[in-house]
């Protein structure tokens, strides 16, 4: 699985990176005849769209950015599938929304779709459906969308590549290696990215829950190579995999779309980290309206992605019992429960 940026696909000089795409249609097809199988997720719809408009300025609205994505995306699958072609590949546009990795059977027939095309040896070339979709999928940016593709395909390896060529120390020298995935964001600087959501942030976020999956992931520049980085060698960083979780539920909630988000102390982010229940005395805040059973993100004070899982209280509950121990989160909600989130049906990043 590869994933390109939307900064990836343009120039220094604000045009499409052609040779971006030659290079790896070069390499894909040398993958392919080794026997691989790769798939695309690409950025690039808005971009496109405001290079065919002759535009400068990226929208501000979501209509404005909805309506350059439908044109954009359909110069975006024309040019892979123009350069593509001169190697003898077949690119096959496939546009997801978040709905497909949250409904049972849309995922299985999206999966079925996408290992029909692999057996047809096509290269699928998958974005977010921007012209239609209403929310950013998941958590924002094409990142995430790479991650949760490559877990419905299990795929061996995600590629993110990266105008940055990799996680950078604060020498601003590449990171080769990476085994803890939470002390690399110690390293982030914030976000750059003139016309993707994303940034070294989202790009470790979404690193987090791929080792988490068993997914090595690396992270790199454009002008390293993919047949290099399959042997073992890459300019970039490379990000060990962790044992996948084993329970359906766990994988469920790695997966689908969170309703909101809860914010910890550093208590409760230890006793998450050693495998027990997040306890509304370690909440400190509370983002997003939710229901009992839906899918909620957790965070430190500071940010930083802790997990994923099933709530056993709304917002509104919680807000209630914001910091308060078991017996009074009980006699305040009237429940036998006094856990927010039960380990059991939680994944800890």
């Amino acid at each position: 699985m590869v994933k390109i940026g939307s900064n990836l696909i343009q120039t220094e000089e604000g045009d499409i990176d052609l040779s971006l795409i030659s290079k790896l249609g070069r390499e894909i097809k040398r993958l392919k005849a080794l026997g691989n199988e790769v798939v695309i997720v690409s950025s690039g719809a808005v971009l496109c769209g405001l290079k065919k408009l002759n535009l400068t300025e990226r929208p501000k609205s979501l209509v404005e950015k909805q309506a350059l994505a439908g044109i954009g995306q359909a110069y975006l699958i024309h040019l892979y599938d123009l350069v593509f072609s001169n190697y003898k590949l077949v690119p096959a546009q496939v546009l997801l929304t978040s709905d497909v990795f949250t409904d049972k059977h849309k995922f299985e027939n999206a999966k079925n779709a996408l290992e029909k095309l692999l057996e047809m040896s096509a290269v699928p070339v998958i974005n977010e459906n921007d012209a239609v979709a209403v929310e950013e999928l998941l958590f924002g940016d094409n990142d995430f969308l790479a991650v949760h593709t490559a877990f419905m395909l299990q795929a061996d390896l995600l590629v993110i590549l990266s105008t940055a060529g990799g996680l950078r120390d604060h020498q601003d020298r590449v990171i080769p290696f990476v085994e803890d995935v939470d002390s690399a964001f110690a390293f982030v600087r914030g976000v750059n990215s003139t016309y993707g959501t994303g940034g070294m942030l989202s790009k470790l976020t979404a690193t987090k829950i791929a080792v988490r999956l068993g997914i090595p992931v690396v992270i790199t520049g454009k002008e390293d190579s993919l047949e290099e980085i399959l042997q073992g060698r890459t300019k970039g960083t490379y990000f060990k995999p962790l044992p996948p979780p084993r329970q359906g539920k766990k994988l469920l909630a790695m997966v689908e779309k969170p309703r909101g988000a809860l914010y910890i102390d550093e208590g409760a982010f230890k006793a998450l980290k050693s495998g027990k229940s997040l306890l509304p005395a370690g909440i400190k805040r509370v983002e997003g309206s939710f229901q009992r059973g839906d899918v909620v993100v957790i965070y430190t004070e500071d940010g930083l992605l802790v997990g994923k899982g099933k709530t056993n209280f709304s917002s509104e509950e919680l807000r209630r019992v914001l910091g308060k121990k078991g017996e009074e989160v009980r006699r305040i909600l009237r429940t036998t429960k006094e856990e927010a989130v039960h380990r059991d049906y939680m994944v800890v990043f």
